[in-house]
């Protein structure tokens, strides 16, 4: 490779390795951050959660995430409850 390649590589590996990095930057923690998405899928499927993609209409999904807003659990927590609320009717 040419030095140029070589400096460049090493540019690219720098900048992806500051962007994974999780610093203790206003006051938050490795502990406080979210985990990944391979560590947040796992989670989920410990407790039995399954993905569900759906379409709907922009009115409803705004009146979801106003509702959403005010749910301890957030949205899904809340379309979890209207669910088994709708179903066991």
């Amino acid at each position: 490779m040419k030095k140029f390649d070589l400096a460049k590589n090493k540019g690219l590996k720098l900048t992806n390795a500051l962007k994974q990095s999780h610093s203790e930057r206003f006051g938050k923690s490795a502990e406080d951050a979210a985990p990944d998405r391979r560590e947040q899928r796992k989670l989920d499927q410990a407790k039995g959660l399954v993905p569900f993609a759906c379409k709907l209409n922009g009115e409803l999904v705004a009146r979801l995430q106003e509702r959403a807003a005010g749910h301890p659990e957030g949205i899904n927590g809340l379309l979890d409850e209207l669910l088994r609320s709708a179903l066991s009717a």
